[in-house]
């Protein structure tokens, strides 16, 4: 097992940050046709919400390989929502206030996303033994 890690999930910026960029989605969201409510208002609020969820399930596992596979299902949703956005986007559901104030947001999380699994890529690498170890 890893050493235990001090930060719990809370602690984590790309937690607290998809946090608000969960809030956000739920707010813009609710202005949506009423006609989408199982449609791209779900999804957004869905992939919104695994964020967050896989990165505090991550946290609370024992291992830092178990964080990075959540990590990486927070990325995929992350994706997803982007992406989702962007259709929402597209077909006129979102003011240019939402956009200019959720895009930014999105990227952040993104780019919080890709630091904390470089990093725990690095540690991984760091703690395997080397081929000449395992002769």
């Amino acid at each position: 097992m890893d050493e235990a890690r001090p930060v719990g999930h809370r602690g984590l910026a790309a937690w607290q940050r998809s946090m608000s960029l969960a809030s956000e989605i739920y707010s813009v969201t609710n202005r949506f046709p009423k006609h989408e409510i199982f449609g791209l208002t779900s999804q957004l609020r869905r992939a919104a919400v695994s964020i967050p969820s896989n990165i505090a399930e991550g946290s609370a596992r024992n291992t830092t390989r178990e964080l990075l596979s959540f990590v990486h299902i927070a990325r995929g949703s992350h994706a997803e929502l982007e992406t989702q956005f962007e259709i929402a986007a597209s077909l006129g559901y979102l003011g240019q206030d939402d956009r200019q104030r959720v895009m930014p947001l999105i990227a952040e999380v993104g780019r919080l996303l890709t630091a904390i699994i470089r990093a725990l890529r690095r540690r991984i690498a760091q703690r395997a033994p080397s081929p000449s170890a395992i002769r």
